[in-house]
């Protein structure tokens, strides 16, 4: 006879595949065969919400190419928001679920992005897709990006569900370097009850930043007991290719991310592109993001398509290319921007945005302190101030190598081994 807690682990799928013949009835060895099966082909589900930008969704699957890389037999499952999933290579073994999406209206507001007469039945609909999915797969490690109750508190039935349950979930939530200013961060914090949410469900907190440059536990106030559970694992260093110059002028980068409040940026390069003297000659590669509007898009080809060597591109899945081909970077300042700047060794000028959050203005500032980039500070952006910053960063100078912690992804390996082959007690 199988008693009802064996009957909850089939149900719940907690064999792996194993024939239940093969477990055993003894307590001891079907702990010792899940631990083994958790080892060899574990279940691990990433949650990213992805409301704005892509960087929330191209540092997930970062985390999943190197989960997959460290456990090949692994399944792994995505659960995003994304309106841009299909545009991303998806590495094997893994497969996601798509979310209908959010669109941040302000710093802590969100609504549906496309059915608009129905946000609040959207924000239903995800609720209950993430719940379903979560307890239908029933994960070994659970990755949340974020937000500890997910996007409008999506995650909460979700967690209570797995408490309910008693499902042996290791759950992680991952956090970037910098949210916001301190004093907003940690009121938001308090309000939305994040320390609670974690107190009562997560293993542990994952940090994707140095210490050293921005100490998130302090800055944010992190209880004692939430602290304990804080790891510093480092910045998270891209994949690279080896720097090539195809000779002629200059070859100048400009990227804004998702693009959805980029288009300043831009206007400001390619006006001040186009005040220089005819004898300055600057190849340009213009990106500019998925959610930049068409007619922002069509407005600043319009305007600016008579540039000699200027390229314009809609949107590019993989920089890498274009990385490696430039000699500057002009960009924002988001955290999947900046990781991939460092990996490269690039050198940048970082324009950051500083509404409705000043995220990327306090990294670009702190950056700059370091001597990592230039910055063009929000209230200074002019197309005079840009563009003369673009042809001080051109000059011919000793190029250091960038000495920064960009070991995030090793640590992490090891985080996970830790959450995943515990001995037993």
């Amino acid at each position: 006879m199988i008693r009802l807690k064996e009957l909850t682990d089939l149900q719940a799928n907690r064999t792996h595949g194993l024939p239940y013949q093969a477990m055993g009835h003894n307590p001891s060895q079907q702990r010792k065969a899940l631990a083994r099966a958790r080892v060899t082909n574990p279940r691990i589900l990433l949650y990213s919400h992805d409301t704005f930008g892509l960087g929330n969704i191209r540092r997930t699957l970062l985390l999943a190419q190197e989960l997959i890389a460290q456990y090949p037999k692994a399944a792994v499952l995505l659960i995003t928001g994304s309106q841009m999933i299909h545009s991303f290579r998806i590495p094997e073994g893994m497969d996601y679920i798509k979310l209908p999406c959010l669109d941040r209206i302000d710093a802590e507001k969100y609504e549906s992005r496309f059915l608009l007469e129905c946000s609040d039945a959207v924000k239903r609909t995800r609720s209950a897709i993430i719940e379903r999915a979560v307890l239908g797969f029933a994960p070994d490690l659970m990755i949340v990006d974020k937000r500890p109750a997910g996007v409008d508190g999506e995650l909460s039935e979700t967690l209570a569900a797995l408490r309910d349950r008693n499902l042996p979930t290791r759950l992680v939530l991952g956090v970037r370097d910098i949210l916001d200013e301190p004093a907003k961060t940690r009121a938001t914090l308090k309000n939305n009850h994040s320390f609670e949410i974690i107190r009562d469900n997560y293993d542990e907190v994952w940090i994707y930043g140095s210490q050293s440059i921005f100490d998130t536990v302090r800055e944010y106030a992190f209880p004692e007991d939430i602290a304990r559970i804080t790891h510093y694992c480092g910045y998270l260093k891209r994949p690279t290719t080896p720097s090539h110059r195809n000779g002629g002028p200059p070859h100048v980068l400009v990227t804004t991310g998702g693009g959805g409040d980029g288009s300043r940026m831009i206007d400001a390069y390619l006006e001040g592109l186009s005040n220089l003297p005819r004898n300055v000659a600057l190849k340009s590669t213009v990106v500019f993001g998925p959610q930049m509007s068409a007619e922002k898009r069509s407005s600043l080809v319009q305007r600016f398509d008579y540039l000699a060597d200027v390229q314009f591109r809609e949107f590019e899945a993989d920089l890498t290319q274009l990385y490696a081909e430039s000699d500057l970077v002009v960009s924002m300042a988001g955290y999947n921007t900046v990781c991939e700047l460092l990996s490269f060794g690039s050198n940048a000028i970082l324009v950051p945005r500083a509404e409705p959050v000043k995220e990327q203005l306090i990294r670009a500032r702190l950056l700059a302190a370091e001597g990592l980039f230039e910055i063009v500070e929000p209230a200074e952006l002019s197309p005079e101030t840009l563009i003369n910053k673009v042809l001080a960063s051109l000059k011919p100078s000793v190029v250091q190598p960038i000495r920064f912690d960009l070991q995030g992804l090793p640590r992490i390996r090891e985080r996970i081994r830790e959450l995943l082959e515990e001995k037993e007690p």
